[in-house]
Protein backbone atom coordinates (compact mmCIF):
# COMPACT_ATOMS: atom_id res chain seq x y z
CA UNK A 1 0.00 0.00 0.00
CA UNK A 2 1.48 3.18 -0.86
CA UNK A 3 1.09 6.12 1.35
CA UNK A 4 1.57 9.48 2.41
CA UNK A 5 1.56 12.38 5.01
CA UNK A 6 -0.06 15.72 5.50
CA UNK A 7 -0.94 18.12 8.15
CA UNK A 8 -4.55 18.49 7.11
CA UNK A 9 -6.70 15.81 5.08
CA UNK A 10 -9.71 17.12 3.89
CA UNK A 11 -12.26 14.36 2.53
CA UNK A 12 -14.57 16.59 0.02
CA UNK A 13 -14.36 19.30 -2.68
CA UNK A 14 -17.88 21.15 -2.08
CA UNK A 15 -18.18 24.41 -0.47
CA UNK A 16 -17.70 23.20 3.20
CA UNK A 17 -14.58 20.89 2.68
CA UNK A 18 -13.19 23.54 0.01
CA UNK A 19 -13.43 26.52 2.44
CA UNK A 20 -11.90 24.16 5.07
CA UNK A 21 -8.91 23.66 2.77
CA UNK A 22 -8.55 27.43 1.85
CA UNK A 23 -8.69 28.33 5.45
CA UNK A 24 -6.10 25.25 6.90
CA UNK A 25 -3.57 26.39 4.63
CA UNK A 26 -3.44 30.10 5.50
CA UNK A 27 -2.72 28.97 8.45
CA UNK A 28 0.71 27.29 7.11
CA UNK A 29 -0.94 23.92 7.11
CA UNK A 30 -0.19 21.40 4.05
CA UNK A 31 -3.37 20.49 3.24
CA UNK A 32 -4.70 17.64 1.04
CA UNK A 33 -7.87 17.96 -0.83
CA UNK A 34 -9.63 15.14 -2.00
CA UNK A 35 -12.75 14.17 -4.01
CA UNK A 36 -14.09 10.53 -5.44
CA UNK A 37 -15.16 12.38 -8.43
CA UNK A 38 -14.03 15.90 -10.21
CA UNK A 39 -12.86 18.52 -8.01
CA UNK A 40 -16.17 20.51 -9.01
CA UNK A 41 -18.65 18.31 -7.77
CA UNK A 42 -21.44 17.73 -5.06
CA UNK A 43 -24.25 19.30 -4.19
CA UNK A 44 -22.56 23.42 -4.40
CA UNK A 45 -22.35 23.54 -7.62
CA UNK A 46 -26.22 22.83 -8.05
CA UNK A 47 -27.16 25.97 -5.14
CA UNK A 48 -29.35 28.13 -6.90
CA UNK A 49 -30.65 30.06 -3.85
CA UNK A 50 -26.99 32.11 -2.86
CA UNK A 51 -26.36 32.24 0.84
CA UNK A 52 -28.52 33.72 3.72
CA UNK A 53 -26.21 36.10 5.46
CA UNK A 54 -27.47 38.37 8.26
CA UNK A 55 -27.99 41.80 6.10
CA UNK A 56 -26.04 43.36 9.31
CA UNK A 57 -25.72 42.73 13.04
CA UNK A 58 -29.06 44.26 13.78
CA UNK A 59 -30.74 41.18 11.28
CA UNK A 60 -28.81 38.55 13.28
CA UNK A 61 -31.51 38.26 16.20
CA UNK A 62 -34.52 38.53 13.55
CA UNK A 63 -32.53 35.63 10.99
CA UNK A 64 -31.78 33.43 14.41
CA UNK A 65 -35.83 33.59 14.97
CA UNK A 66 -36.51 32.40 11.41
CA UNK A 67 -33.78 29.96 11.50
CA UNK A 68 -35.36 28.58 15.06
CA UNK A 69 -38.93 29.02 13.93
CA UNK A 70 -38.13 26.85 10.60
CA UNK A 71 -36.05 24.56 12.95
CA UNK A 72 -39.06 23.15 14.95
CA UNK A 73 -37.58 22.90 18.05
CA UNK A 74 -34.52 21.14 17.36
CA UNK A 75 -31.65 24.30 16.58
CA UNK A 76 -29.13 24.76 19.12
CA UNK A 77 -29.74 28.33 19.49
CA UNK A 78 -26.38 28.91 21.42
CA UNK A 79 -24.36 27.41 18.02
CA UNK A 80 -26.62 29.06 15.39
CA UNK A 81 -26.01 32.99 17.55
CA UNK A 82 -21.93 32.08 16.82
CA UNK A 83 -22.63 30.70 12.93
CA UNK A 84 -24.81 33.76 12.32
CA UNK A 85 -23.04 36.22 14.06
CA UNK A 86 -19.21 34.95 12.77
CA UNK A 87 -21.16 34.63 8.38
CA UNK A 88 -20.69 38.82 8.77
CA UNK A 89 -16.73 38.01 8.61
CA UNK A 90 -16.56 35.68 6.40
CA UNK A 91 -19.00 37.65 4.26
CA UNK A 92 -16.38 40.26 4.32
CA UNK A 93 -13.59 37.81 3.55
CA UNK A 94 -15.19 36.57 0.16
CA UNK A 95 -15.94 40.20 -0.80
CA UNK A 96 -12.23 41.26 -0.01
CA UNK A 97 -11.03 38.02 -1.98
CA UNK A 98 -12.89 39.48 -5.13
CA UNK A 99 -16.61 37.49 -4.96
CA UNK A 100 -18.64 40.02 -6.64
CA UNK A 101 -22.64 39.07 -5.18
CA UNK A 102 -25.38 40.39 -6.65
CA UNK A 103 -26.70 44.13 -5.46
CA UNK A 104 -30.40 43.04 -4.50
CA UNK A 105 -30.80 40.76 -1.36
CA UNK A 106 -33.57 37.66 -2.36
CA UNK A 107 -36.54 36.77 0.04
CA UNK A 108 -36.89 33.20 0.43
CA UNK A 109 -39.17 30.95 2.33
CA UNK A 110 -38.82 31.15 5.81
CA UNK A 111 -37.06 34.25 6.05
CA UNK A 112 -38.62 37.18 7.39
CA UNK A 113 -37.30 39.91 5.22
CA UNK A 114 -35.19 39.64 1.86
CA UNK A 115 -31.22 38.73 2.86
CA UNK A 116 -30.23 35.88 0.78
CA UNK A 117 -27.44 36.66 -1.58
CA UNK A 118 -26.51 35.44 -4.85
CA UNK A 119 -23.95 35.56 -7.78
CA UNK A 120 -24.89 35.44 -11.16
CA UNK A 121 -28.72 34.93 -10.37
CA UNK A 122 -29.37 31.31 -9.82
CA UNK A 123 -26.28 29.91 -10.55
CA UNK A 124 -25.13 30.89 -6.98
CA UNK A 125 -23.45 27.57 -5.88
CA UNK A 126 -21.45 27.23 -9.34
CA UNK A 127 -19.94 30.38 -9.00
CA UNK A 128 -18.88 30.31 -5.61
CA UNK A 129 -17.65 26.62 -5.80
CA UNK A 130 -15.44 27.52 -8.93
CA UNK A 131 -14.30 30.76 -7.05
CA UNK A 132 -12.80 28.95 -3.85
CA UNK A 133 -11.38 26.86 -5.96
CA UNK A 134 -9.31 28.94 -8.64
CA UNK A 135 -8.26 30.53 -5.23
CA UNK A 136 -7.18 27.25 -3.46
CA UNK A 137 -3.23 28.07 -2.26
CA UNK A 138 -0.43 26.14 -3.16
CA UNK A 139 -0.37 24.60 0.19
CA UNK A 140 -3.73 22.48 -0.85
CA UNK A 141 -2.23 19.41 -2.99
CA UNK A 142 -5.78 18.11 -5.04
CA UNK A 143 -6.58 14.39 -5.44
CA UNK A 144 -9.55 13.63 -7.48
CA UNK A 145 -10.81 10.46 -8.53
CA UNK A 146 -9.76 9.33 -4.95
CA UNK A 147 -12.84 6.99 -3.56
CA UNK A 148 -12.56 6.93 0.72
CA UNK A 149 -12.39 3.49 1.51
CA UNK A 150 -11.76 3.32 5.37
CA UNK A 151 -10.72 5.97 8.29
CA UNK A 152 -7.52 4.91 10.22
CA UNK A 153 -8.86 4.55 12.99
CA UNK A 154 -8.82 2.75 16.59
CA UNK A 155 -12.42 3.41 17.55
CA UNK A 156 -10.94 6.53 19.38
CA UNK A 157 -9.47 8.70 17.11
CA UNK A 158 -8.35 9.19 13.26
CA UNK A 159 -5.17 9.66 11.65
CA UNK A 160 -6.41 9.81 8.15
CA UNK A 161 -7.82 7.39 5.58
CA UNK A 162 -7.42 5.03 3.16
CA UNK A 163 -8.35 5.25 -0.51
CA UNK A 164 -8.67 3.77 -3.86
CA UNK A 165 -7.57 5.27 -6.67
CA UNK A 166 -10.14 5.36 -10.02
CA UNK A 167 -12.36 2.72 -7.37
CA UNK A 168 -9.95 0.52 -7.67
CA UNK A 169 -9.21 -1.82 -3.96
CA UNK A 170 -5.78 -2.87 -5.86
CA UNK A 171 -4.42 0.74 -5.91
CA UNK A 172 -5.01 2.00 -2.24
CA UNK A 173 -3.18 4.79 -0.95
CA UNK A 174 -2.97 5.80 3.04
CA UNK A 175 -2.90 9.53 3.52
CA UNK A 176 -1.67 9.89 7.14
CA UNK A 177 -2.62 13.25 8.28
CA UNK A 178 -2.77 14.84 11.91
CA UNK A 179 -6.24 15.57 11.70
CA UNK A 180 -9.25 14.46 8.91
CA UNK A 181 -12.24 16.53 8.15
CA UNK A 182 -15.16 14.66 7.03
CA UNK A 183 -16.78 16.92 4.21
CA UNK A 184 -18.46 14.73 1.93
CA UNK A 185 -22.14 16.00 1.59
CA UNK A 186 -25.77 14.55 1.68
CA UNK A 187 -27.77 11.61 1.32
CA UNK A 188 -29.90 12.01 -1.47
CA UNK A 189 -28.90 8.57 -3.30
CA UNK A 190 -30.88 6.82 -1.21
CA UNK A 191 -33.56 7.99 -2.57
CA UNK A 192 -35.54 7.48 -5.82
CA UNK A 193 -36.23 10.98 -6.63
CA UNK A 194 -33.97 13.06 -5.28
CA UNK A 195 -32.05 16.84 -6.08
CA UNK A 196 -28.87 15.41 -5.29
CA UNK A 197 -25.90 14.86 -8.07
CA UNK A 198 -24.86 10.89 -8.25
CA UNK A 199 -21.83 11.03 -6.20
CA UNK A 200 -24.36 11.91 -2.76
CA UNK A 201 -24.34 8.23 -1.48
CA UNK A 202 -23.55 9.09 2.42
CA UNK A 203 -19.48 7.94 1.94
CA UNK A 204 -18.68 10.31 4.91
CA UNK A 205 -21.43 9.64 7.50
CA UNK A 206 -20.75 5.61 6.66
CA UNK A 207 -17.13 6.17 7.46
CA UNK A 208 -17.42 7.98 10.66
CA UNK A 209 -20.16 5.45 11.57
CA UNK A 210 -17.83 2.15 11.15
CA UNK A 211 -15.12 3.84 13.28
CA UNK A 212 -17.04 4.65 16.02
CA UNK A 213 -18.29 8.01 15.81
CA UNK A 214 -21.93 9.36 16.61
CA UNK A 215 -24.40 10.31 14.33
CA UNK A 216 -27.38 11.93 15.22
CA UNK A 217 -31.05 12.39 13.84
CA UNK A 218 -30.31 10.94 10.51
CA UNK A 219 -34.65 10.53 10.18
CA UNK A 220 -34.71 14.34 9.49
CA UNK A 221 -34.21 14.35 5.64
CA UNK A 222 -36.09 17.43 4.33
CA UNK A 223 -37.72 17.64 0.74
CA UNK A 224 -37.67 19.98 -1.46
CA UNK A 225 -40.97 20.94 -2.46
CA UNK A 226 -40.45 21.91 -5.84
CA UNK A 227 -38.84 19.70 -8.21
CA UNK A 228 -39.20 18.79 -11.79
CA UNK A 229 -39.73 15.93 -13.75
CA UNK A 230 -35.47 15.62 -14.69
CA UNK A 231 -34.56 16.32 -10.94
CA UNK A 232 -33.99 20.11 -11.18
CA UNK A 233 -35.50 22.26 -8.71
CA UNK A 234 -37.23 25.34 -8.69
CA UNK A 235 -35.38 27.77 -6.44
CA UNK A 236 -37.42 28.57 -3.71
CA UNK A 237 -36.31 32.56 -4.38
CA UNK A 238 -39.08 32.08 -7.39
CA UNK A 239 -42.15 31.72 -4.96
CA UNK A 240 -40.14 34.32 -3.18
CA UNK A 241 -40.42 36.68 -6.49
CA UNK A 242 -44.35 35.58 -7.12
CA UNK A 243 -44.59 32.27 -7.95
CA UNK A 244 -48.01 30.67 -7.11
CA UNK A 245 -48.75 27.16 -6.42
CA UNK A 246 -51.56 25.70 -7.88
CA UNK A 247 -53.20 22.22 -7.55
CA UNK A 248 -54.43 19.85 -10.14
CA UNK A 249 -58.09 21.46 -10.38
CA UNK A 250 -56.36 25.48 -10.87
CA UNK A 251 -56.62 26.56 -7.14
CA UNK A 252 -54.08 28.21 -5.20
CA UNK A 253 -53.92 26.08 -1.94
CA UNK A 254 -51.04 27.17 0.41
CA UNK A 255 -53.08 29.71 2.38
CA UNK A 256 -54.98 26.55 4.25
CA UNK A 257 -51.87 25.36 5.43
CA UNK A 258 -50.52 28.10 6.45
CA UNK A 259 -50.60 31.77 6.06
CA UNK A 260 -46.87 32.25 4.67
CA UNK A 261 -48.78 30.97 2.00
CA UNK A 262 -45.94 29.81 -0.88
CA UNK A 263 -43.53 31.46 1.65
CA UNK A 264 -44.42 28.45 4.34
CA UNK A 265 -40.87 26.53 5.51
CA UNK A 266 -40.04 24.05 3.36
CA UNK A 267 -41.34 21.00 5.62
CA UNK A 268 -45.02 22.46 5.04
CA UNK A 269 -44.78 23.47 1.51
CA UNK A 270 -43.48 19.92 0.85
CA UNK A 271 -46.29 18.19 2.84
CA UNK A 272 -49.34 20.59 1.55
CA UNK A 273 -47.88 19.50 -1.90
CA UNK A 274 -47.91 15.90 -0.82
CA UNK A 275 -51.14 16.00 0.66
CA UNK A 276 -52.56 17.96 -2.47
CA UNK A 277 -51.10 15.66 -4.99
CA UNK A 278 -53.28 12.93 -3.39
CA UNK A 279 -56.06 14.78 -3.61
CA UNK A 280 -55.98 16.28 -6.75
CA UNK A 281 -54.28 14.42 -8.61
CA UNK A 282 -51.01 17.03 -9.41
CA UNK A 283 -49.53 20.07 -8.47
CA UNK A 284 -48.19 22.71 -10.50
CA UNK A 285 -46.04 26.21 -9.81
CA UNK A 286 -47.46 29.27 -11.76
CA UNK A 287 -43.72 31.02 -12.71
CA UNK A 288 -46.01 33.93 -14.61
CA UNK A 289 -46.46 36.41 -12.29
CA UNK A 290 -42.31 36.87 -12.19
CA UNK A 291 -42.04 39.40 -14.44
CA UNK A 292 -38.47 38.64 -17.09
CA UNK A 293 -38.64 35.23 -15.63
CA UNK A 294 -35.93 33.63 -18.28
CA UNK A 295 -33.34 36.46 -17.20
CA UNK A 296 -33.73 36.70 -13.89
CA UNK A 297 -33.63 32.56 -13.45
CA UNK A 298 -31.71 31.36 -16.20
CA UNK A 299 -30.68 28.01 -14.59
CA UNK A 300 -34.62 26.96 -14.05
CA UNK A 301 -35.58 28.17 -17.04
CA UNK A 302 -33.61 26.12 -19.19
CA UNK A 303 -34.07 23.28 -16.93
CA UNK A 304 -37.84 23.53 -17.96
CA UNK A 305 -37.11 24.10 -21.13
CA UNK A 306 -35.62 20.71 -22.19
CA UNK A 307 -38.48 19.04 -20.64
CA UNK A 308 -40.44 20.53 -23.44
CA UNK A 309 -42.13 22.98 -21.36
CA UNK A 310 -42.50 26.53 -21.70
CA UNK A 311 -43.08 28.02 -18.15
CA UNK A 312 -43.50 31.29 -19.77
CA UNK A 313 -47.11 30.20 -20.93
CA UNK A 314 -47.92 27.49 -18.59
CA UNK A 315 -48.06 26.10 -15.14
CA UNK A 316 -44.98 23.49 -14.63
CA UNK A 317 -46.10 20.49 -12.61
CA UNK A 318 -43.72 19.79 -9.35
CA UNK A 319 -43.40 17.38 -6.76
CA UNK A 320 -41.00 17.11 -3.41
CA UNK A 321 -37.60 15.18 -3.69
CA UNK A 322 -35.27 14.19 -1.58
CA UNK A 323 -33.24 17.11 -0.74
CA UNK A 324 -30.56 17.80 2.57
CA UNK A 325 -29.97 15.58 5.49
CA UNK A 326 -30.38 17.86 8.96
CA UNK A 327 -29.03 15.05 10.66
CA UNK A 328 -25.46 13.43 10.33
CA UNK A 329 -21.94 13.27 12.05
CA UNK A 330 -22.63 15.09 15.30
CA UNK A 331 -19.88 17.84 16.09
CA UNK A 332 -19.60 20.39 18.46
CA UNK A 333 -19.18 24.09 18.22
CA UNK A 334 -16.19 23.85 15.91
CA UNK A 335 -17.02 20.49 13.55
CA UNK A 336 -15.13 18.20 16.43
CA UNK A 337 -16.96 14.96 16.60
CA UNK A 338 -16.97 11.89 19.19
CA UNK A 339 -13.66 10.67 17.84
CA UNK A 340 -10.35 12.50 18.64
CA UNK A 341 -8.77 14.21 15.69
CA UNK A 342 -12.06 13.87 12.95
CA UNK A 343 -13.87 16.64 12.20
CA UNK A 344 -16.94 17.44 10.21
CA UNK A 345 -18.36 20.13 8.06
CA UNK A 346 -21.49 20.91 5.93
CA UNK A 347 -23.99 18.49 5.25
CA UNK A 348 -22.24 15.21 6.24
CA UNK A 349 -22.53 17.24 10.03
CA UNK A 350 -25.30 17.79 12.17
CA UNK A 351 -24.05 21.26 14.43
CA UNK A 352 -27.73 21.75 15.35
CA UNK A 353 -27.49 24.81 13.69
CA UNK A 354 -30.82 23.36 11.10
CA UNK A 355 -32.86 21.82 13.59
CA UNK A 356 -35.43 19.79 12.11
CA UNK A 357 -36.00 21.46 9.12
CA UNK A 358 -33.41 23.85 7.24
CA UNK A 359 -34.03 27.05 6.70
CA UNK A 360 -33.53 28.11 3.18
CA UNK A 361 -29.91 28.67 1.57
CA UNK A 362 -28.62 28.26 5.74
CA UNK A 363 -26.45 25.61 3.72
CA UNK A 364 -24.34 27.49 2.55
CA UNK A 365 -23.24 29.79 4.99
CA UNK A 366 -23.00 27.09 7.22
CA UNK A 367 -20.57 25.34 4.95
CA UNK A 368 -18.35 28.60 4.84
CA UNK A 369 -18.56 29.61 8.33
CA UNK A 370 -18.02 25.63 10.04
CA UNK A 371 -15.60 25.03 7.23
CA UNK A 372 -13.46 27.82 9.02
CA UNK A 373 -14.09 27.57 12.19
CA UNK A 374 -13.37 22.80 11.55
CA UNK A 375 -10.42 24.05 9.60
CA UNK A 376 -8.65 26.88 12.71
CA UNK A 377 -9.45 24.23 15.29
CA UNK A 378 -8.09 21.15 13.26
CA UNK A 379 -4.64 22.63 12.41
CA UNK A 380 -4.73 23.84 16.29
CA UNK A 381 -5.19 20.00 17.43
CA UNK A 382 -3.87 18.39 14.31
CA UNK A 383 -1.71 15.46 15.86
CA UNK A 384 1.43 13.81 14.75
CA UNK A 385 -0.29 10.33 13.01
CA UNK A 386 1.80 7.42 12.19
CA UNK A 387 3.83 6.62 9.09
CA UNK A 388 2.79 2.88 9.32
CA UNK A 389 0.97 1.46 6.80
CA UNK A 390 -2.21 0.33 8.17
CA UNK A 391 -3.02 -3.14 8.22
CA UNK A 392 -5.23 -3.92 5.09
CA UNK A 393 -8.44 -3.85 6.10
CA UNK A 394 -12.06 -5.42 4.12
CA UNK A 395 -14.30 -2.91 2.84
CA UNK A 396 -17.98 -4.62 3.18
CA UNK A 397 -20.18 -3.97 -0.10
CA UNK A 398 -23.24 -4.45 -1.30
CA UNK A 399 -23.93 -5.34 -5.04
CA UNK A 400 -24.54 -2.27 -7.21
CA UNK A 401 -27.12 -4.11 -8.77
CA UNK A 402 -29.60 -3.70 -5.38
CA UNK A 403 -29.15 0.28 -5.30
CA UNK A 404 -32.62 0.31 -7.54
CA UNK A 405 -34.47 -1.70 -5.02
CA UNK A 406 -32.68 0.56 -1.66
CA UNK A 407 -34.17 3.39 -3.41
CA UNK A 408 -37.16 2.33 -4.05
CA UNK A 409 -37.45 0.60 -0.68
CA UNK A 410 -36.84 4.31 0.30
CA UNK A 411 -39.29 5.88 -1.20
CA UNK A 412 -41.75 3.93 -0.97
CA UNK A 413 -41.56 3.82 3.24
CA UNK A 414 -39.79 6.94 4.62
CA UNK A 415 -40.35 9.60 1.90
CA UNK A 416 -42.58 12.98 2.74
CA UNK A 417 -44.98 10.97 5.10
CA UNK A 418 -43.85 7.44 7.30
CA UNK A 419 -45.49 5.31 9.64
CA UNK A 420 -44.70 2.28 11.85
CA UNK A 421 -46.22 -0.06 9.52
CA UNK A 422 -44.04 0.90 6.50
CA UNK A 423 -40.60 1.67 8.55
CA UNK A 424 -41.18 -1.57 9.83
CA UNK A 425 -41.47 -2.94 6.58
CA UNK A 426 -38.65 -0.93 4.82
CA UNK A 427 -36.41 -2.32 8.14
CA UNK A 428 -37.43 -5.72 7.28
CA UNK A 429 -35.90 -5.11 3.51
CA UNK A 430 -33.27 -2.87 3.71
CA UNK A 431 -31.67 -5.31 6.28
CA UNK A 432 -31.78 -8.67 4.56
CA UNK A 433 -29.88 -7.28 1.79
CA UNK A 434 -26.06 -9.14 1.14
CA UNK A 435 -23.34 -7.90 2.23
CA UNK A 436 -19.48 -9.07 1.48
CA UNK A 437 -16.34 -8.12 0.87
CA UNK A 438 -16.64 -4.47 -2.08
CA UNK A 439 -14.84 -5.38 -5.39
CA UNK A 440 -15.06 -1.66 -6.45
CA UNK A 441 -16.25 1.76 -5.18
CA UNK A 442 -19.86 1.05 -6.52
CA UNK A 443 -19.92 -1.51 -4.35
CA UNK A 444 -18.96 0.03 -1.72
CA UNK A 445 -21.17 3.15 -2.33
CA UNK A 446 -24.13 1.05 -2.09
CA UNK A 447 -23.15 -0.58 1.03
CA UNK A 448 -22.88 2.75 2.56
CA UNK A 449 -26.76 3.72 0.83
CA UNK A 450 -27.44 0.60 2.64
CA UNK A 451 -25.93 1.81 5.97
CA UNK A 452 -27.59 5.54 5.66
CA UNK A 453 -31.15 3.69 4.73
CA UNK A 454 -30.91 1.49 8.04
CA UNK A 455 -29.96 4.51 10.02
CA UNK A 456 -32.54 6.70 8.31
CA UNK A 457 -35.15 3.84 9.16
CA UNK A 458 -34.17 3.55 12.85
CA UNK A 459 -34.10 7.17 13.44
CA UNK A 460 -37.84 7.54 11.95
CA UNK A 461 -39.02 4.24 14.12
CA UNK A 462 -37.81 6.05 17.08
CA UNK A 463 -38.84 9.15 16.24
CA UNK A 464 -42.53 8.75 17.51
CA UNK A 465 -43.56 12.40 16.60
CA UNK A 466 -43.99 15.26 14.12
CA UNK A 467 -41.49 17.36 13.76
CA UNK A 468 -40.21 19.55 10.97
CA UNK A 469 -39.00 17.32 7.80
CA UNK A 470 -39.82 14.19 9.90
CA UNK A 471 -43.84 13.06 9.55
CA UNK A 472 -45.47 10.07 11.25
CA UNK A 473 -48.99 9.64 10.35
CA UNK A 474 -49.85 7.75 13.15
CA UNK A 475 -48.02 10.75 15.16
CA UNK A 476 -49.06 13.64 13.43
CA UNK A 477 -48.12 15.77 16.58
CA UNK A 478 -44.76 17.10 17.80
CA UNK A 479 -43.66 15.92 21.28
CA UNK A 480 -43.69 18.66 23.99
CA UNK A 481 -40.38 18.08 24.73
CA UNK A 482 -37.77 17.95 21.67
CA UNK A 483 -35.27 15.21 21.62
CA UNK A 484 -32.45 13.79 19.52
CA UNK A 485 -32.33 10.07 18.43
CA UNK A 486 -28.45 9.23 18.52
CA UNK A 487 -26.87 6.18 16.84
CA UNK A 488 -23.52 4.90 17.51
CA UNK A 489 -22.06 1.65 15.69
CA UNK A 490 -19.95 0.77 18.77
CA UNK A 491 -23.22 0.97 21.47
CA UNK A 492 -27.05 1.18 21.37
CA UNK A 493 -28.56 3.87 20.12
CA UNK A 494 -30.48 6.58 22.23
CA UNK A 495 -32.73 9.44 22.63
CA UNK A 496 -31.38 13.00 24.22
CA UNK A 497 -33.64 15.53 25.27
Amino acid sequence: MEDSYTDILVIGSGVAGSYAAMHAASLGARVTLVTKTRLLSGSTRWAQGGVAFPSDSDDIPSHLRDTIKAGRGLVDERVSKTILTEALEQLGHLIELGVHFDPDPALEGGHSKPRVLHINGDESGLHLITFLHDHLPTEVSTLENHYAAHLISDGSSVAGAVFWKDGNPGSPLAINAGSTVIATGGIGQVYSFTTNPAESTGDGIALAYRSGALVRDMELVQFHPTVLANGGLISEACRGAGAELINNRGERFMKRYDPAGELAPRDIVSRSIYQETLETGGVYIDLRPIQDFAHKFPTVYSSIVALGIDPISDPVPVQPAAHFLMGGILTDDFGATSLTNLYAVGEAASTGFHGANRLASNSLLEGLVMGSRAAGKAVESSGSASLQKPEPTAVPGTPAEVRRHIRTTMTKFASVARDEKGLSTGLTKISELPISTARNAAEAETENLRLIALMILNGALKRQESRGSHYRTDYPEMRVDAMHIEQCNLREDSARD
